[in-house]
């Protein structure tokens, strides 16, 4: 303790005094602390009888804090020893605990080094000589605090903060390098004055634990499907939701950026859709507290680990929620035994990661005669009259045109996507303080993260705090961690049709002649209907994007707090009692303007002033959580290892929100509510309550055999009052092979072999808190005679079912973990099979209720697939070291039942006849469409296929898929493909070599399809708006078929050609460099001069390349949450390129 409060001393002298008020403030609380507790937690209770030495260090080490170093052989930690004392002090316990033994000990600085008894401090006859050096681990960083001893001596010191050290000895005598965690390493001196040494972490001394929710595991002790992304697999990237670290790491968990959004917009599944309607989100869960809401405001560089709890046996334990996954987050916690200061920081530049090929002015204003010219004609054969004179106003074509037809130059040409995309500045700054003394650990650290959007006027700002402590006193242990944060969000609607006012499909579909501004330095509304007055060319009504972007004010600000704090007491060895409260608050505000000199859609307002909207609306999320846990854990001569534990859990959710809307503001001086008149308003108020009680027994036997059994019980306000409550058993058992006698040829190239199988239920209840109840919703009446008088009432919404219950998911999985030449070659495969049954479907009931559907559990689906693992790493003593790994998971879906006559779900899209299809036989939600065989050449083919009748040459083909010489639109309607991928993949690795390192990491998706309603309005063939340059392809006659695959122009479609098809339908595949990084760390030789123990730059690139054939911005996107309408494009906020250099430091 003495040694902390010194060299905190020196670290507070040693700063500025302008830059550590601050700091000497919070590390005076936290040293109080630690010193008030270490002063009274030295003594040692201990009544151990017949176990091994390990045994009896560890709980003396648990008891007191200090860590115990030593080495074979003259320490064997598997002797028998028998050990009781009570209430004695730490040095009365080690006399009575070595004393007929040839073992002694030197306690210093929180260490206990053990060393041979009888091993004489001698003066060497030969020289003497000071000895100096670093010791650092394999990655190059500092072992502080490691023992240096001269072997069979008392005789060493301890590493410095930089790894160095110092020590007088003999030539002729060994140097012993020891640190808990590590192997040790022993070095004779001879010539030698300077040392480097490379101590690589113990594989059996130190051995990786795994959350698996209410406890943790050795991880090769799992016998679950858990996937794990550490730390620094989040570091150091430009993401604003910590779940964007998650793409492309981990088979079977679908990790989607949607949209480019500055906030991140992240959809997670994992292992395929589960359900139709109940939502297919996994449950999160941050140090032990279910979270729901304010996911984007955690600090990414809080996080420790993130485990995905993939199959049902391990997601179990969290029951009714648990069908989807469960993703469990832990924060970090302080495990320096000096205080360490980090700093992470980086600035960023994002541009735009692609533009779509729009056509320019001039092609655009021939694209449009054609258009016309065809519609004409179509409806005129043989006619000749000029434009201008056509009776018909859609027929012409504008004279606009005619000076970009001329080819004349120097006009307005726009690129409007250049107009709304900007090159945007993205800046991250964290500080952190984390230590630990022989009582208390602790974790703070602060947040700011700032990041433009790469669309004009979107921007993103979060300031996040968080503050972990764990302390212990003799057998009491306790904990608090709270973690505040605030954002803002300045958005713009990017995703969305033109004709709601969406930016990037104003921007695409926007006439390029038309310019940003007028003269006066107004904006121009010339695409809001100015040539639909006078002579109607019909071409659509479409706002000015940048004036979109500009004069709508839509502002997000969000408050979220996580916190947890328990307190636990171990009655006797092993058993314990622990109590827990924890709790989220999410609160959300919009506040939303529309000016007046946005004019409203529509020609009818062209060149008029619109009035302004206001909007304004609050959500306040919040819910609290007790669990009480009885824990056994014991391992009995050393080879039984039993892990039981026993929870009681208490959960209550609340929700709140209110919006008002006000019109009729007399001008934009006041943009709040205030300014305008009231006319419309909403409050609601969601509540739900679950209580849980839940059972696990682990068992493992020298960790080749384990077994792991559970059940919980959850009941939930939710569901009917008939099946309240539900049951989630699981089972799980692993054999460790490579631990058998007969394979014990293979140690030589089979480091470890584990083998498998768990089987678990798990229920989804991701639906409304009031579904099971008969609700009521406002309504209007005609009351009295005469014409009445309109009278506020309420109408019947819902109808009570009484038995509706969670959809319940029963898996199988089996799996595989190998290890093959001591890391070189690591393997993980697995095999699952899950079926969803009792899923909640709208099941349509007789009118003479007043009703048209109901919810009611008739469905099943089948989710199985493969997944596969694999990696490699090694640090060769020249300094170089590598990794790699790379993962691949298929997933098949299939709809098993639904219900008595098993209808098919058939649900639309963002446009009527966008059709999707959910049948038995089938994944959910695939497309249902028209097929469609390139177009008609000319009139022979034409003539010899069946067609509409009003279809001609250059028009769309489409299949008769029933084969009734007749094209019907919904009889010739077939399943067509779906955005589920046939498999996902990723791969990466690493390279370091002296302070260089070099990262890299690619992800993809195989057989995913896109319905891109994008086409469906600008590749529409009308030239009523902009298209993309798939114009160029058109059939334009039958000399000039175009591609044989693109329609022919004309302003009044035929054919059907404007029908949702498989021509809107594309490939999704991508493989995408999501990552790109090469980092420098200073020698320490360097860093140490001024006080910093490590110090890395580095430059990186994300989302640098994207191989696909997909025509839109981003193949990941999907517009349509619905498991029953996915993979729309409609619209949508495009992905960043970025570009960043950072900066590492720790004290």
């Amino acid at each position: 303790m003495i040694t902390t409060v010194k060299f905190i001393y020196t670290i507070i002298n040693y700063k500025t005094k302008k830059h550590m008020k601050l700091i000497r403030t919070i590390l005076a609380l936290i040293v109080f602390a630690g010193f008030s507790f270490s002063m009274t937690a030295q003594n040692v209770t201990i009544n151990k009888s017949q176990v091994t030495l390990e045994t009896v260090l560890d709980e003396i080490s648990q008891q007191t804090g200090y860590e115990f170093l030593h080495s074979r052989p003259t320490v064997n930690p598997d002797e028998i020893v028998s050990l009781n004392v009570s209430d004695v002090s730490l040095e009365t316990a080690l006399q009575k605990l070595f004393s007929n033994t040839s073992i002694g000990y030197e306690v210093k600085n929180s260490k206990v080094y053990l060393v041979a008894k009888d091993a004489p401090i001698t003066q060497k006859k030969d020289e003497k000589v000071v000895v100096k050096g670093t010791i650092v681990d394999g990655t190059g960083l500092p072992v502080i605090g490691a023992g240096v001893i001269v072997k069979g001596t008392t005789r060493g010191v301890s590493a410095g903060l930089d790894g160095d050290f110092e020590i007088e000895v003999a030539r002729s005598e060994t140097l012993l390098f020891s640190s808990i965690g590590y192997d040790d390493v022993e070095i004779l001196v001879g010539n030698q004055t300077n040392l480097s040494v490379v101590m690589n972490e113990s594989s059996l001394m130190l051995a990786e634990t795994v959350v698996i929710g209410y406890g943790a595991v050795k991880k090769r002790d799992v016998s679950t499907a858990i996937s794990r992304i550490k730390s620094e697999d989040i570091a150091n990237h430009s993401i604003s939701d910590f779940r964007q670290a998650m793409v492309g790491k981990m088979a079977g968990v679908s990790v989607m950026q949607t949209s480019g959004d500055p906030e991140g917009s992240v959809m997670v599944r994992v292992r395929g859709i589960g359900s139709a309607t109940a939502g297919n989100d996994p449950l999160y869960v941050i140090d032990g507290v279910p979270v729901e809401s304010g996911l984007s405001n955690i600090n990414a560089n809080d996080i420790e680990s993130m485990e995905v709890l993939k199959d049902a046996s391990s997601a179990a334990i969290y029951g009714s929620r648990g069908s989807n996954g469960v993703i469990l987050v832990t924060t970090k916690k302080g495990n320096s035994e000096t205080l360490r200061v980090s700093y992470d920081g980086y600035y960023a530049l994002d541009m735009v990661s692609k533009k779509l090929p729009m056509m320019d002015a001039y092609e655009y204003a021939q694209f449009v005669k054609d258009g016309h010219d065809n519609a004409y004609y179509d409806a005129n054969p043989g006619g000749s009259d000029p434009n201008g004179s056509r009776s018909d106003s859609w027929a012409n074509w504008p004279v606009e045109i005619i000076p970009y037809i001329e080819g004349q130059e120097g006009l307005t040409n726009t690129d409007w996507q250049d107009a709304i995309f900007r090159n945007a500045n993205t800046h991250s700054h964290n500080l952190s303080f984390s230590g630990k003394t022989n009582s208390v650990n602790y974790f703070i650290s602060g947040n700011v993260l700032s990041k433009q959007g790469i669309i004009i006027n979107s921007d993103y700002t979060k300031y996040a705090l968080r503050f972990n402590l764990d302390g212990k006193r003799g057998n009491f242990k306790y904990g608090v961690n709270f973690a505040p944060s605030y954002s803002k969000s300045n958005r713009v609607n990017a995703s969305g049709a033109y004709g709601s006012g969406g930016v990037v499909q104003s921007a695409l579909a926007y006439n390029p002649m038309w310019p940003i501004y007028n003269e006066d330095g107004t904006f121009n509304f010339l695409g809001n209907g100015y040539w639909r007055i006078g002579n109607d060319y019909q071409h659509n009504e479409i706002l000015n994007p940048v004036a979109l972007a500009t004069l709508k004010k839509d502002i997000v600000e969000r408050v979220a707090m996580t916190g947890r704090a328990f307190a636990s007491y171990e009655f006797f060895e092993g058993f314990s009692f622990q109590t827990s409260l924890g709790g989220s608050y999410y609160g959300a505000s919009n506040d939303q303007y529309t000016s007046q000199d946005l004019e409203t859609l529509g020609k009818a307002n062209y060149g008029m002033k619109s009035n302004p909207v206001g909007y304004a609306s609050s959500a306040f999320h919040y819910n609290w959580i007790w669990e009480n846990q009885f824990t056994f854990n014991r391992t009995f001569n050393d080879k039984h290892m039993v892990n039981a534990i026993l929870v009681h859990s208490m959960q209550k959710d609340t929700q709140k929100s209110m919006n008002v809307k006000a019109t009729d503001y007399p001008n934009d001086y006041i943009q709040t509510i205030g300014g305008g008149i009231v006319n419309s308003g909403n409050s609601q108020t969601d509540q739900y309550s679950l209580a849980s009680f839940l059972a696990r027994v682990q068992y493992s036997y020298k960790s080749k055999y384990m077994f792991s059994a559970a059940i919980r019980a959850d009941g939930s306000s939710r569901f009917g009052k008939n099946n309240r409550w539900g049951y989630f058993p699981s089972v799980s058992a692993a054999w460790r092979i490579s631990g058998e006698d007969f394979m014990s040829n293979t140690k030589g190239w089979l480091t470890d072999l584990k083998l498998r199988a768990s089987y678990g239920m798990t229920g989804n209840f991701q639906i409304g808190n009031y579904t099971h109840l008969s609700t009521m919703d406002t309504d209007n009446y005609i009351l009295g005679s005469g014409n009445g008088k309109e009278t506020s009432g309420y109408k019947p919404t819902g109808v009570e079912n009484p038995d509706l219950t969670w959809e319940k998911t029963g898996m199988a999985n089996v799996g595989i973990d190998a290890n093959f030449l001591n890391g070189y070659i690591t393997l993980t495969a697995e095999y699952y099979n899950s079926m969803t049954t009792d899923m909640l479907l709208n099941v349509p009931i007789p009118h003479l209720t007043g009703y048209s559907t109901t919810l009611m559990n008739i469905g099943k689906v089948n989710n199985r697939g493969v997944e596969l693992q694999i990696g490699s790493s090694h640090s060769y003593e020249n300094g170089l070291g590598y990794s790699f790994n790379a993962n691949f998971a298929k997933n098949i879906n299939e709809v098993k039942a639904l219900g008595a006559n098993d209808t098919p779900i058939i649900s639309t899209g963002s446009v009527n006849h966008a059709y999707y299809i959910t049948q038995v036989g089938s994944p959910i939600g695939s497309y249902y469409l028209m097929t469609v065989d390139g177009v008609f050449k000319n009139q022979a083919e034409l003539d010899a296929y069946p067609h509409f009748d009003n279809t001609k040459p250059g028009d769309f083909r489409f299949v008769d898929v029933d084969g009734d010489g007749v094209i019907d639109l919904d009889k010739d309607r077939s399943i067509v493909g779906n955005y589920m991928p046939d498999f996902t993949y990723g791969f990466g690795g690493s390279i370091d070599y002296k302070g260089f390192d070099l990262e890299v990491a690619f992800q993809g998706v195989y057989g995913n399809e896109i319905l891109n309603l994008n086409r469906r309005y600008l590749d529409n063939m009308e030239g009523n708006v902009n298209g993309t340059i798939a114009a160029r392809n058109r059939w334009v006659s039958e000399e000039n078929p175009g591609d044989g695959l693109t329609n022919r122009a004309n302003r009044k479609q035929k054919g059907n050609n404007g029908r949702t098809s498989t021509w809107h339908l594309e490939d999704g595949s991508y493989l995408r460099l999501q990552n790109l990084a090469l980092g420098y760390t200073l020698p320490s030789k360097i860093t140490e001069s001024f006080h910093v123990q490590k110090l890395r730059v580095y430059v990186s690139a994300q989302n640098l390349f994207t191989w696909t054939n997909y025509s839109g911005y981003n193949p990941e996107v999907s517009n349509r949450t619905s498991a029953l309408t996915p993979g729309e494009d409609y619209g949508t906020y495009p992905l960043a390129r970025t570009f960043m250099v950072g900066l590492n430091l720790t004290f």
